[in-house]
């Protein structure tokens, strides 16, 4: 066998043809569960419980629940499930300034205004049993999933994730 010595310049090159070669980072998939205590919900003993409310949240009747707390930066695949066997449920994403922040409120509709929290996105009214998924190109920061039914997210259906 015959070897030939090469020079820096073409190491650098078969370097770059491997690197460009690589498979991408695969995108962040975060699964959430949207839940509730079942059966008939005393919806008054749960209110006040938003984002950033100091509600007691071990009253609360309804959950968001997501397997992952963090997630790198770029493409995230929410798979959101409804967990519920009597409630329609959904989810939408919104960014946050920390996990303190209060989510514009409509008193009136018993829900967050959409479009002044900055939402980017849903995954809408999931029948019992039923999912949906949303991806989202997403930057650092702080992001709040929360379900917009009416009386839902003041009943402790909402949590965070942090984008990094």
């Amino acid at each position: 066998m015959h070897f030939r010595k090469v020079g820096a310049p073409f190491l650098l090159a078969v370097v770059l043809a491997a690197a460009s070669a690589a498979p991408a980072i695969a995108a962040a998939t975060v699964n959430v569960t949207l839940r509730d205590k079942g059966g008939t919900m005393d919806m008054s003993k749960s209110m006040g419980m938003g984002m950033g409310m100091h509600g007691d949240m071990k009253k609360a009747m309804m959950f968001v629940d997501a397997d992952k707390k963090k997630v790198p930066a770029g493409t995230v695949t929410f798979r959101v499930k409804n967990a519920s066997k009597e409630t329609i449920h959904e989810m939408l994403i919104a960014p946050a300034r920390d996990e303190k922040t209060v989510l514009p409120f409509v008193a009136g509709e018993n829900r967050v205004d959409e479009e002044a929290s900055g939402h980017l996105g849903e995954v809408s009214e999931l029948d019992p049993g039923k999912s949906g998924a949303l991806t989202l190109d997403l930057k650092p920061g702080v992001y709040v999933l929360f379900c917009n039914i009416p009386g839902h997210y003041m009943a402790g259906m909402w949590t965070t994730i942090k984008v990094e």
